[in-house]
């Protein structure tokens, strides 16, 4: 039962990552700036990735290498967000790391998905099948194009959250 209840507060801390994520990223890409929104994604993605390491397990598993790595790359992305304030190169640091641990909690879940829903299961028990490895590819895909696009068009004279176009620009 317990298990159970941590298993789901893992999963929402995962899910409101991905979304906040989202957010953060259309930010990003149109250069506007969602303290509040990046704030929740970073905090709940570091959760999710905390959380991962709490599961009763007596090895190292993929999950775990997938942790750590997230774990690195929203440590790069807070100090380049919060302790740099995106200066120079942190701006574009900041845009990878943050675009990077996104792609890696929706890594996640795609396995997630194909473990626990019984058509996606049937179609690649292993995860080792054409289709697992085709979505994983698109994924991938995806996000290395919002990651360009996103450090292309972030810039560091970004609007307040809330507001549209750039600091001094006209809109």
């Amino acid at each position: 039962m317990i298990l159970a209840a941590f298993t789901f507060f893992h999963v929402l801390l995962s899910l409101i990552g991905i979304g906040a994520g989202l957010v953060v990223v259309y930010g990003l890409l149109t250069s506007r700036r969602f303290d509040h929104w990046t704030a929740l994604f970073l905090t709940t993605t570091i959760a999710t990735s905390v959380t991962g390491f709490l599961f009763p397990v007596h090895h190292l598993m993929p999950s775990h290498v997938v942790g750590i790595l997230s774990l690195l790359v929203l440590g790069i992305s807070v100090l380049a967000r919060y302790r740099y304030k995106l200066a120079g190169g942190w701006r574009r640091t900041y845009v990878i790391t943050a675009i990077v641990a996104l792609y890696l909690n929706f890594f996640v879940l795609v396995v997630q998905l194909f473990l626990k829903t019984p058509a996606l299961r049937a179609i690649a028990p292993t995860q080792s099948e054409p289709p697992f490895a085709v979505t994983q590819l698109i994924v991938l895909v995806l996000f290395a194009l919002l990651g360009t696009l996103a450090a292309i068009r972030f810039h560091t004279g970004i609007a307040p959250e809330g507001q549209t176009g750039f600091v001094g620009a006209k809109v």
